[in-house]
């Protein structure tokens, strides 16, 4: 599993743990979804999106990257990639980019093109080994610190953490999943060890046996193929407007009735319309 792949799942299953990365109210998330977008030209894709759920137009969206490695081209591609963005969706919101490097050593600032963009307060650098504090005390920007520990400190990390896990968080499924992303991150980090090893150097053996733990996985279980079976709902809902499109084209509707009676955007009927050729 990927550094930014570990990044995006941590966002998705727990959006409040960016915010309060960002030094924002961890309250914030509940406004926003963790998203990704293609962006058409060049076949960009913005992969880490949070967008606001409502349409208020003073809450930012926040474009999230994860870089663990030396890219001299990052700031070509991330700010070509947004303006892309800008132009083809025109959100209401305003934009806001946060950069995550585990330290300042991995960052290529190509000042001569950049040094203006990197300077505004709407661009934000955030280097995980200079979190100090906050990543001792807060159990959120903790698990996002464990990603850059050690090896050698890495599983005591992990075991405070799961600590902190159990007496902070009431919600069991919650729980059992912030563990269990605790156990990923430690699975990779260490990929000479077996996964019951792990469990055992995290003291999790007994902790999975429990019928507290069982009940949380069962629900979360459950709760997963609820949601399973919306998305695919909602994406067969989906796939059927497309197919009408074209013989809705033949009827000699123009694409703005099209969107507005399948209740589509203008760019999605624009782009089944280029598909099929018509």
């Amino acid at each position: 599993m990927k550094t930014d792949s570990i990044f995006y799942s941590l966002f998705q299953t727990f959006p409040s743990i960016f915010f309060e990365l960002i030094n924002k109210s961890p309250a914030e998330a509940v406004g926003y979804e963790f998203t990704s977008c293609e962006v058409k030209q060049l076949a960009f894709r913005l992969d880490g999106l949070f967008l606001p759920t409502s349409n208020e137009s003073e809450k930012p969206f926040y474009v999230v990257e994860v870089q663990f490695q030396p890219d001299e081209d990052l700031y070509y591609r991330l700010f070509a990639e947004l303006f892309l963005y800008l132009r083809q969706y025109k959100p209401v919101s305003p934009w806001q980019v946060v950069v995550i490097y585990p330290t300042r050593g991995i960052e290529r600032q190509q000042t001569s093109q950049f040094s203006e963009m990197l300077a505004i307060n709407r661009v934000r650098r955030i280097y995980l080994d200079e979190l100090g504090e906050l990543a001792e005390t807060s159990l959120s920007v903790g698990v996002v610190k464990l990603v850059i520990e050690a090896e050698e400190t890495a599983p005591q990390l992990a075991r405070r953490l799961i600590d902190q896990a159990k007496q902070q968080l009431t919600d069991e499924v919650s729980k059992r999943d912030l563990i269990n992303l605790i156990e990923t991150i430690i699975v990779y980090k260490l990929p000479q060890k077996s996964r019951e090893e792990i469990e055992a150097m995290l003291g999790l053996s007994e902790l999975k046996q429990t019928k507290v733990y069982q009940e949380a996985l069962e629900e979360g279980l459950t709760q997963g193929k609820q949601q399973g079976l919306e998305e695919g709902l909602a994406e067969g809902r989906q796939q059927s407007k497309l197919e009408t499109i074209p013989r809705m084209v033949e009827f000699g509707l123009s694409l703005d009735a099209i969107a507005q009676l399948l209740d589509l955007p203008l760019e999605v009927v624009q782009q089944a319309v280029q598909q099929t050729g018509r």
